[in-house]
C-alpha cells in the first residue's frame, strides 16, 4: 500500500506540528525564567544518561559471548579504559582517543 500525496503532506504536517509543540514553545514558555535547582539537576543527568544507553546497548548486546570471552571482552576491557581516562581528564576527545587506541591495541592481541 503505498501513501498519496496528500496523505504524506498531512504526516508531514502533523510531524512539524510535534516538533513545535515538543521543543519550541517550552523555550519560549521557559525564557526569562529560572527552573528549580531539582529540576535543573534532573535535567542535567539527560545527556548522560542517553550516552550511557547507547553505549550499553553497544556493550552489551545477546549473544556475545558465542565467539568466546576475549572478543566479547575486549569491547568491556576498552570502555573500562575510557571511564578512567574521561575521570581523570574531563575531556570527550581523549576519552575517545582513548577508547580507540585502547580498541585498536586490545584487537591486536
Amino acid at each position: 500500500m503505498t501513501m498519496t500525496w496528500p496523505e504524506f503532506w498531512i504526516v508531514l504536517a502533523c510531524c512539524g506540528l510535534t516538533i513545535l509543540i515538543c521543543r519550541v514553545v517550552p523555550l519560549f514558555v521557559l525564557k526569562g525564567r529560572s527552573l528549580p535547582d531539582g529540576v535543573q539537576h534532573a535535567l542535567g543527568l539527560i545527556p548522560p544518561a542517553a550516552f550511557a544507553a547507547l553505549v550499553a546497548n553497544d556493550l552489551l548486546t545477546p549473544g556475545m559471548f558465542d565467539a568466546g570471552l576475549w572478543p566479547a571482552g575486549a569491547p568491556l576491557v576498552a570502555a573500562l579504559f575510557v571511564v578512567v581516562v574521561a575521570r581523570i581528564s574531563k575531556s570527550l576527545l581523549w576519552s575517545a582517543v582513548a577508547g580507540v587506541v585502547a580498541y585498536a591495541f586490545l584487537l591486536a592481541l
